[in-house]
């Protein structure tokens, strides 16, 4: 690395990448350059955040040796071939969720990384907050005894443009990708891969899910449910239940938030509550900076979860009949 921070690279500068970055430089990181492909908006970007290079191309970005890092914050469709610029440039890359837009351009993506001793990891920032941190160590404690299902939401009321990238389907919009994959991920995180997994969804007007429900089954009969929707708001609450009691996420509970334990009778027996800095990002980029430093892949979220999760997105998809401008 450059120096004894690595220094991060931003990909694209729009809402996600500003949250990030927030973070980043919150925790005392080290943000070494952003990259536009306009450079008004790079050298904009840089001056509110105080980053010391812009650059107005992803080209250059990724070849500015100050950058170790790449964090790529651009639609879709693009992480793919923005995780492979980075990777052919020798930078290590965070990528935001979903990975990619099918198990296909992923293990493309894993493998050119693996190919060149470099470590890629996905952006589910949920999985390393610290409420997820305790309630996984709460199931390893058989604290509410052996598990029987997970339930989870994920509703907003997001864009009703069809211009809006949510309402495209070129640019992979709909439900699935941008909210339903982290009530998928957040079954995985706790119950392991499913074996089978079902799934249904209403369309919008303009091709895209805007809800879909989807049900799995795991190992020994244990089950998760969810329902995302991009055009009506929920609580965002998320329930895992036990044989011995129940752990009740408040919303939202993909971002940092408090949870209850209760046993059989509802009877309390833990309150979790932690204040966070910032939204809580800065979390997976410090695992990001750990696994750089020791070669490693992450206990937390394994690369083989990534793809195994694209995987099961492509299937669900499937289901559903959704296919993207110019898949197969």
């Amino acid at each position: 690395m450059s120096n004894t921070k690595p220094g991060w690279g931003i990909l694209a500068t729009g809402w996600i990448a500003e949250l990030f970055t927030q973070d980043l430089i919150l925790s005392g990181m080290s943000v070494a350059a952003v990259g536009s492909r306009s450079s008004d908006k790079a050298e904009a970007f840089a001056a509110r955040f105080g980053i010391p290079e812009a650059h107005g191309s992803y080209e250059d970005l990724v070849a500015d040796p100050g950058v170790d890092i790449v964090y790529v914050a651009t639609p879709h469709p693009m992480h793919a071939r923005d995780a492979l610029l980075a990777i052919e440039a020798g930078k290590h890359v965070l990528v935001e969720k979903p990975f990619t837009v099918n198990a296909a351009e992923a293990r493309e993506v894993i493998d050119r990384a693996k190919e060149k001793n470099l470590v890629v990891l996905e952006a589910m920032w949920t999985r390393f907050l610290p409420h997820m941190e305790r309630i996984r160590q709460i199931i390893a404690d058989g604290t509410i005894g052996d598990l029987r299902s997970v339930a989870a939401e994920h509703r907003q009321a997001l864009s009703s443009d069809p211009a809006h990238r949510l309402n495209a389907p070129e640019l992979g919009g709909g439900a699935l990708l941008d909210l339903g994959i982290y009530p998928v991920s957040f079954a995985w995180d706790l119950l392991g891969a499913p074996h089978r997994i079902e799934a249904l969804a209403r369309f919008g007007e303009t091709g895209v899910d805007a809800e879909i429900s989807i049900l799995m089954e795991h190992a020994g009969g244990v089950t998760s449910s969810s329902v995302s929707a991009l055009d009506c708001a929920g609580p965002n609450t998320a329930f895992v239940y036990g044989s011995k009691g129940r752990i009740e996420i408040d919303g939202t509970w993909y971002e940092p938030t408090s949870f209850r334990v209760r046993d059989q009778e509802g009877n309390l027996i833990e309150e979790f509550t932690e204040t966070v800095p910032g939204r809580g990002m800065q979390f997976q980029a410090l695992e990001m900076e750990r696994l750089v430093r020791e070669g490693t892949n992450s206990s937390i979220m394994p690369i083989e979860d990534t793809l195994a999760i694209m995987e099961a997105l492509d299937k669900i998809r499937d289901k559903i009949g959704l296919k993207y401008p110019g898949e197969v």
